[in-house]
């Protein structure tokens, strides 16, 4: 199996600064980064990379959250890690991406926010369930997918930032 990509923790100052941005002033921000863990495979079979909660996560129905995961990852050209909401999760309380997927590109490693990988959702239940996620509980999963390009390709404009930053 080919080896792409590797995930790694952004500074405390920028999973600070992105933590007060969604959650206001949180006085154990210290607390919550160093117990965030990367993303890992649950099995060998696994497609997916489990993001883990960095707090107890609730929702009430039809209401969303971003979560600033702490995570950054460097992923090698002609690749893209696609984020979704752990199907369980989907299939149960109907959680969706905000964006309906998340696309986290190669260039995105490189940005001034240090590549933060921020996943907003929401409960769209349309039973009324809340949704309740343990601290450290897998809420999302990352796929690493292959892309081409086309052979008159000449794109040369450079991303920095997340959430519709390209040509920024």
């Amino acid at each position: 199996m080919k080896r792409i990509a590797k995930f790694e923790k952004v500074s405390f100052e920028q999973f600070k600064k992105d933590w007060i941005d969604s959650f206001g002033n949180y006085e154990n921000i210290e607390e919550i980064y160093n117990s965030i863990n990367l993303p890992k495979r649950a099995t060998k079979g696994s497609a997916g990379y489990d993001f883990y909660a960095p707090i107890d996560i609730d929702m009430a129905p039809n209401t969303s959250v971003k979560i600033p995961t702490g995570i950054r990852v460097r992923i090698e050209e002609n690749w893209m890690l696609s984020c979704y909401p752990r199907s369980g999760l989907g299939f149960k309380f109907r959680l969706q991406l905000d964006n309906t997927v998340g696309i986290i590109d190669s260039d995105y490693y490189n940005s001034s926010n240090e590549g933060h990988i921020m996943i907003k959702m929401t409960n769209d239940s349309r039973n009324n369930k809340s949704v309740h996620v343990d601290k450290g509980a897998g809420f999302a999963q990352g796929i690493f997918i292959e892309y081409g390009i086309t052979t008159d390709d000449d794109a040369k404009d450079l991303r920095d930032g997340g959430f519709g930053s390209t040509n920024k």
